[in-house]
């Protein structure tokens, strides 16, 4: 496989179901009534529970762990900024773009976002990468 380069771009579908939720609800210990309480959520402006914003954002760390760069990437900074809710059992995609890359020191830093269907973004950041295979 080539290494990557500026400007190289992916993309994954993704879906989270409530089972998602209140597994992470246990793991992390945040167990917000809006996240795993259907009818404390329906009187909140969402209306229905939401998906935790850091559940959410770990679409970015699964994708450069183990599908782009994949094996070997070492996580070195990520920023997020959650914009609209993420809801149970709703599309997404997560969308990813190297946005400056130093080949010598094999870094890139990455534009990543995670959109529902219609293009809305639920959330915007930046991560900065090392892989000596892959960049």
């Amino acid at each position: 496989m080539e290494k990557l380069k500026l400007g190289d771009q992916y993309q994954e579908n993704v879906r989270f179901t409530q089972k998602d939720v209140n597994l992470f609800a246990d793991v992390s210990g945040d167990r917000n009534p809006i996240h795993i309480d259907e009818a404390y959520a329906a009187k909140t402006p969402f209306g229905k529970p939401i998906v935790h914003g850091f559940l959410a954002g770990s679409v970015f760390s699964k994708v450069f762990g183990m599908n782009w760069p994949g094996e070997g990437t070492i996580y070195l900074y990520q920023d997020m900024s959650f914009r609209a809710p993420v809801f149970v059992e709703k599309n997404y995609v997560a969308k990813f773009e190297i946005i400056e890359h130093n080949q010598e020191r094999n870094r890139a830093t990455v534009q990543c976002t995670l959109e529902d269907e219609e293009g809305n973004q639920a959330i915007i950041g930046v991560a900065k990468l090392l892989n000596k295979k892959m960049l």
